[in-house]
């Protein structure tokens, strides 16, 4: 059995939807979810999902070794950001070398860094005329964005689409391609 944990700070939907693809698969087990804001729709969906949760807070993250003793504990196979908008430690980074990924609601390495997230980045890449986005899953370095790419996925930017609009095409993308991302890397 291959084990997970998802670091998210947001909605969840694509903790859900990571859940959801491998229920019933049989050989990975989301084991945690480590969020790092209490008033996080994650932590229901997590609670309907039956997935136990772990809120932390900066000094937990930054300043001890809280949450790099407990994902050691944990030892999972794959640790995966979903929507989680803190720059991971180096200290967790080398302690998961090649183990840490991210998807990215963009076609790095454009409109990635730090703030680059969400709306932001939708605006920034209708406002450029690009005429594609997409996304890319990524590992996990040290700089926001800069790891190396495992997959993208892509759309076409219409005229008149908006940073909303653009946002759905790209949520649809992460649903569909993040969890095939997490099963190749689990199964190579």
């Amino acid at each position: 059995m291959k084990k997970i944990v998802i670091f998210a700070s947001g909605s969840g939907t694509n903790m859900q939807r990571i859940v959801e693809y491998f229920t019933g698969r049989g050989f990975v087990d989301v084991q945690k979810l480590y969020c790092n804001r209490q008033d996080a729709y994650v932590l229901e969906r997590a609670k309907q999902l039956d997935i136990p949760a772990v809120i932390f807070g900066k000094d937990d993250f930054y300043h001890t070794d809280l949450i790099l003793n407990s994902l050691k504990a944990l030892s999972p196979d794959l640790i995966v950001l979903a929507g989680f908008l803190w720059k991971v430690p180096e200290k967790i980074i080398q302690a998961f070398p090649r183990k840490i990924i991210n998807i990215h609601p963009a076609l790095l390495p454009k409109y990635g860094g730090k703030g680059m997230y969400g709306e932001h980045v939708h605006r920034a890449v209708i406002e450029s005329g690009d005429v594609e986005s997409g996304v890319t899953v990524h590992y996990v370095n040290e700089n926001y964005d800069e790891g190396n790419v495992i997959m993208q996925a892509k759309c076409a930017i219409q005229r008149g689409d908006t940073p909303e609009t653009l946002a759905q095409k790209i949520h649809t993308l992460e649903y569909d391609y993040f969890p095939v991302a997490i099963e190749q890397l689990l199964t190579s």
